[in-house]
């Protein structure tokens, strides 16, 4: 049996945290304060008794999270973030969103708390944590079950594309670099058809919420900030959509119309703000993903196109978080440096 040198591991009984465990409750505390009021609102304005439950069930699950996760940043010692409260949410703001896009919304953001709590549990040392963050994967699983089985039914909902089964193995006989780029390109492989579609669901996704949020948003910059994001993410998941039309494969549904002509912001500009750029980052790790399962040279050069564009974004975003005072920070190492200029 392999023994690890003393050391390597802390004593995980203890009430202290890796920087990893504390960014990973930090950024899941945040997020899950602004679900709490996103859901909030939601519950205000759905009719669809079905959808209604999967908001319930969204708004226990994010309102247990919080209270779980202020205990480890408590015993720890650690500062609990502000987050979003009550007063970034108008659950009496007129209907901005239809039944549909609600259900949609809780689509894609289990999706994102999924991939997060996965990749948070591999840097996780200490048990408790690590089984709170596998209770959080298995709640979220039966959530996005429910999901997916009542959107089967919608109309909107559509499919990732099939494809047809292999006759035998068949084994590749040239990369198809340059014809990829200038020629006849080879179909589109598994692998490329699946990120191809869920990314132009999800940068869809961007692009409807951000028409949404240019509707209502209060300041001007935060406004300009949506037409723009909104525009580009269109533009990016129109070019999804293009590789996958050329192979004859349907596209996603576009959402734009389930956005009324609200004018009446259920959020506050801070909130508005903080999940776009949660949007943002979380598009860059799957483009980033997606680069590394797609072989043609088309798609790589698309997807570094569609990276550029969101890195753009990020970058602004944060600009105008930073201005207003409105991007919480985390707990930081020491600032060595500041310490010996004191002294």
């Amino acid at each position: 049996m392999e023994v690890f040198p003393l050391g390597i591991f802390r004593d995980t009984k203890t009430n202290s945290l890796t920087a990893a465990e504390v960014s990973a409750l930090w950024l899941q505390y945040t997020g899950d304060s602004m679900s709490i009021c996103v859901y909030k609102y939601f519950l205000n304005i759905v009719e669809n008794n079905e959808i209604k439950s999967i908001l319930e069930l969204s708004l226990q699950l994010s309102e247990s999270h919080i209270t779980k996760i202020s205990e480890f940043l408590k015993n720890a010692n650690f500062q609990i973030p502000i987050g979003f409260t009550e007063s970034d949410v108008n659950v009496n703001a007129p209907r901005l969103f239809s039944d549909q896009f609600l259900l949609f919304y809780s689509y894609i953001m289990t999706i994102h708390g999924l991939t997060a709590y996965s990749l948070a549990i591999t840097n996780f040392e200490r048990r408790d944590l690590q089984d709170y963050f596998f209770e959080c994967t298995a709640t979220s699983k039966d959530l996005f079950q429910k999901i997916v089985e009542l959107a089967k039914g919608q109309q909107k909902f559509a499919s990732v594309p099939t494809i047809p089964s292999p006759q035998g193995a068949k084994f590749m006989e040239t990369t198809g670099m340059i014809s990829n780029l200038v020629g006849d390109k080879r179909p589109l492989n598994g692998s490329e058809i699946s990120t191809l579609f869920f990314n132009s669901t999800k940068t869809g996704f961007i692009k409807s919420l951000s028409l949404a949020f240019s509707q209502v948003a209060e300041s001007e910059d935060v406004r300009d900030f949506m037409i723009k994001n909104m525009k580009l993410a269109g533009k990016d998941a129109e070019s999804f959509n293009d590789i996958l039309i050329q192979d004859n494969l349907p596209i996603p549904d576009k959402w734009d119309a389930e956005i009324t002509d609200s004018t009446v912001s259920p959020f506050s500009d801070k909130l508005i703000m903080f999940h776009s750029g949660f949007l943002i980052n979380a598009a860059l790790t799957y483009y980033g993903a997606s680069l590394g399962s797609s072989f043609r040279s088309d798609i790589l050069l698309n997807y570094s196109k569609v990276f550029t564009h969101a890195m753009e974004a990020g970058a602004l975003s944060y600009r105008i978080m930073v201005k207003h005072g409105w991007l919480e920070k985390q707990p930081e190492a020491i600032d060595r440096k500041a310490l010996t200029q004191d002294s």
